[in-house]
């Protein structure tokens, strides 16, 4: 029923499917999305999210697999999030709406078992600034940034530079809380070029996936945050010139930079991402 092979650890597309759309479900774990989020937060009316539960729940139990999007921790929502999909087969780990502290997390995690991983989304202010504690919490697993809602309750405009500080300190924080890159909000909109000047821009500074909402943005943003070929290129050839020389330090570029190779093979590899061959080979 699903496709996803790419860690979630690496994962560079996040799509959202709203709880109430069912007949989406498959058509979504069939894309070209890295990981897939069943929305039972924001995308779902109140009045619907009992229905909505139960709808992902039927659906993972069935042989479905997929993170779902829970309600925030004060919310009246997210007792029965929790309790309703503790256990459930299917259930590749819990997105947490709001995250505003370490204790969000860790009440999460202990609640669903102690075993299923949350991606803990921080959306205002104050989950800006509590996000190292919240990347060292008991079962953080990644951040991601509700970068809509932090607009919200920040009055900060989508400019890049605007949003640069609560990018980067989710970056700190995730390397502080020695967690993997963290995931992008996502771009509204239908321009390619715009989603990939925005995804560009995550990038450099530091960020490793990004939330969609459509499915014709996936392909851009795979591509976008994957190494280049001639990342990769550049990559293999220091590797092979390192070993060469039998793997000795010239000088203090070469810890970074092989450092860097490793990591850009790596995820190359993960990717599919084929250097471009030379002539000599």
């Amino acid at each position: 029923m699903t496709r996803n092979t790419i860690a979630p650890e690496i994962a560079r597309s996040w799509l959202l499917v709203s709880g109430i759309r069912t007949n989406d479900f498959d058509t979504a774990a069939n894309s070209r999305a890295d990981q897939i989020i069943l929305d039972i937060e924001d995308a779902v009316d109140p009045k619907l999210k009992t229905g909505a539960r139960a709808s992902v729940i039927d659906w993972l139990t069935a042989g479905g697999s997929g993170w779902v999007r829970i309600n925030d921790r004060s919310s009246g929502f997210w007792s029965d999030d929790v309790d309703g999909l503790k256990g459930v087969p299917g259930l590749a780990g819990v997105m947490l709406a709001k995250t505003e502290s370490a204790s969000h997390v860790t009440e999460t995690f202990v609640r669903l078992g102690g075993t299923v991983p949350i991606l803990a989304l921080v959306e205002s202010a104050l989950g800006i600034e509590e996000s190292p504690s919240i990347a060292r919490a008991r079962g953080a697993f990644r951040l991601g940034f509700g970068s809509g809602d932090y607009r919200r309750d920040t009055g900060t405009s989508a400019d890049d530079l605007a949003m640069a500080y609560p990018r980067s300190r989710l970056v700190i924080a995730s390397r502080i809380g020695n967690l993997p890159g963290p995931i992008d909000g996502p771009t509204v909109g239908s321009s390619h070029p715009v989603l990939r000047q925005k995804a560009e821009h995550a990038v450099a500074l530091g960020l490793t996936g990004k939330l969609c909402l459509e499915l014709d943005q996936l392909t851009v943003i795979n591509e976008t945050i994957s190494p280049t070929q001639s990342d990769a290129m550049w990559a293999r050839d220091f590797l092979d010139d390192f070993e060469s020389r039998g793997r000795v330090i010239r000088d203090g570029s070469d810890l970074p930079r092989l450092g860097r190779a490793e990591k850009i093979c790596r995820l190359a590899k993960a990717f599919g991402v084929m250097p471009i061959r030379t002539q000599r080979e």
